[in-house]
C-alpha cells in the first residue's frame, strides 16, 4: 500500500495527554515527498510527542497518525523512514564499518555504504571504533545510520548538534539532495537559521496546539516587522525609544534597528543623520516570526488564565 493522500506521514487532530498535561491538542501535521518540514516549538510546547506519535512509539488519545498510508506500528511502515533522535544507543565499541553493516541487514533494499559515507561525510573513519569517535563524528555516523535503508521520509531531531561548521555545511548539502531526490524530512532543530535555510514548510507549536503553519514566506509574512542596517552615528539608546521601533543595538560603526515595516524610521533616519550609509533594510526572519507568535501566544494565554 503506497503513501495515501495525506502525505508520507500525517497527523489528523491528534491529542496526547499525559496525566493532566496535554501534550498535543488538535494537532494537524502533514509530511510530503521531496519538502523539508520544519516543526518549531519552544521546551514542552510538543514536539517531541508529535514525533513519537508519527514513529509509532506512543498512539494518540484522539486523532489519527499515519506513516507511509499505515499504521506506525506497522513494520512495513517503519522500514521506509529513518530516524535520527537527539541521543542514541549504540554498540559502542564495534566499528564504524561494522555499525553501517549491522543497520543495512535490517532492510530489504539498502543503501550502499559508498552512498551513505558520502552523504554524511564519513571518509577515514570506517574502521574507526564508534566509542572513540568525537561527539560530532558520532552525531554524523548517526545521520548515516538514518540513511542505511533508503527511506522515503527522514525524521531529524536537533541533527546538526554538536557539529562543527564544516560537518553541519556537509549535513545540509546532504539533506538538499535527499530533498531533491523526492525524500520527505521532518525537522527539528533550535538553530532558526537552520531550518531557514533549508526547510520548504514550518509548523509552530505551543502548549501543544499549532498556531502558524504554512511556507517560509507565509509564516514570515506574519510579522510586520523589518531589520534595518546602516552606518551612523545616531545614540542607539535614543533610537531605541523612536515610535515603531522595537530595538537597536550598535555593533562598532553599524546599527542594526528591529521596526515596524512602514518605512517611517527610514525617513527619520536618512533625516536625522544626513552622513548616514550603507543603508540595509531587510524583511523579518523566521528568528522574528516564531519570537512574535510564541509570544503573542504567551500573551493571550496569560489572558485566559486571569479572565
Amino acid at each position: 500500500m503506497a503513501a495515501g493522500p495525506d502525505g508520507l506521514a500525517s497527523l489528523r487532530g491528534a491529542c496526547k495527554r499525559f496525566g493532566s498535561v496535554v501534550a498535543l491538542d488538535g494537532v494537524d501535521l502533514d509530511i510530503a515527498p521531496g519538502q523539508m518540514l520544519a516543526l518549531l516549538g519552544a521546551n514542552g510546547a510538543g514536539k517531541t510527542t508529535a514525533v513519537a506519535l508519527l514513529l509509532g512509539l506512543i498512539e494518540p488519545d484522539a486523532g489519527r497518525a499515519t506513516l507511509l498510508g499505515r499504521s506506525p506500528r506497522q513494520l512495513a511502515a517503519r522500514r521506509q523512514a529513518g530516524i535520527m533522535l537527539q541521543s542514541a544507543a549504540l554498540q559502542d565499541t564495534l566499528r564504524v564499518r561494522e555499525l553501517l553493516d549491522l543497520t543495512r541487514s535490517y532492510y530489504p533494499r539498502p543503501r550502499s555504504v559508498a552512498d551513505c559515507v558520502a552523504l554524511a561525510g564519513l571518509d577515514g573513519l570506517l574502521e574507526r571504533r564508534y566509542d572513540r569517535l568525537s561527539g560530532g563524528q558520532q552525531r554524523r555516523v548517526q545521520f548515516a545510520l538514518a540513511l542505511c535503508g533508503n527511506p522515503r521520509l527522514l525524521f531529524l531531531d536537533e541533527p546538526t548538534t554538536g557539529l562543527d561548521i564544516e560537518a553541519r555545511q556537509v549535513l545540509w548539502r546532504a539533506l538538499r539532495e535527499l530533498v531533491a531526490q523526492g525524500c520527505g524530512v521532518l525537522l527539528t532543530t533550535h538553530y532558526l537559521e537552520e531550518a531557514e535555510a533549508l526547510a520548504d514548510r514550518v509548523t509552530v507549536l505551543a502548549r501543544g496546539r499549532v498556531i502558524a503553519a504554512g511556507s517560509m514566506d507565509e509564516v514570515r509574512a506574519r510579522v510586520s516587522r523589518q531589520r534595518v542596517h546602516c552606518v551612523s552615528t545616531l545614540d542607539v539608546d535614543a533610537l531605541a525609544r523612536w515610535p515603531q521601533v522595537h530595538a537597536a543595538r550598535r555593533d562598532g560603526a553599524r546599527i542594526e534597528i528591529v521596526a515596524d515595516a512602514s518605512g517611517d524610521v527610514v525617513q527619520r533616519l536618512l533625516a536625522e543623520d544626513p552622513q548616514l550609509r550603507e543603508l540595509e533594510v531587510r524583511r523579518a526572519g523566521l528568528a522574528d516570526a516564531f519570537l512574535e507568535l510564541t509570544r503573542d501566544d504567551d500573551h493571550a494565554h496569560e489572558q485566559k488564565e486571569a479572565a
